[in-house]
């Protein structure tokens, strides 16, 4: 069984690059200069930040349904990424490297199951998820902090 993440498309995020810190803060976000390599995992492509970059942090809804699921939280996206992380059977390595917190949604976007599990072992985790018949995705969060890190789809 194979499956597939993908970082988030930069289309919703593009209006606040280059805003000043008046108009992000009129949107609800601020910008971030990443000052180490592990404080800052952007959503779009699935990275650690390199020292200097920027990043903006805002509230993205990452389970727009209506169901008592539905969610959002605080995520990091790069200022001016503009190519989504897309690959097959691959952990991108800003998520095998952190504790995740994997939630398994029906086709009807109802928890079906879920488990914690450190990044590097998510793999066996995703396939045990996908190998009930209920789960039709993924989400991914950073456990320590709750943030949605990607979605995850059956290839």
């Amino acid at each position: 069984m194979q499956f597939r993440i993908r970082g988030l498309s930069p289309e919703a995020f593009r209006h606040l690059y280059g805003l000043s810190e008046q108009g992000l803060a009129a949107a609800n976000a601020m910008r971030y200069t990443a000052n180490d390599r592990s404080g800052f995992p952007d959503r779009i492509e699935l990275r650690d930040s390199g020292a200097g970059e920027r990043f903006l942090l805002v509230n993205f809804v990452h389970q727009p349904t209506q169901t008592p699921y539905r969610a959002s939280h605080a995520i990091f996206v790069r200022e001016g990424a503009e190519r989504p992380y897309d690959a097959l059977d691959e952990i991108p390595a800003s998520m095998r490297t952190r504790l995740l917190s994997l939630r398994a949604f029906s086709a009807g976007d109802l928890i079906v199951d879920a488990d914690v599990v450190e990044g590097r072992g998510a793999r066996d985790l995703i396939l045990r998820l996908f190998s009930d018949p209920r789960t039709a995705y993924i989400h991914a969060h950073y456990a320590k902090h709750g943030c949605f890190a990607a979605r995850i789809d059956r290839a």
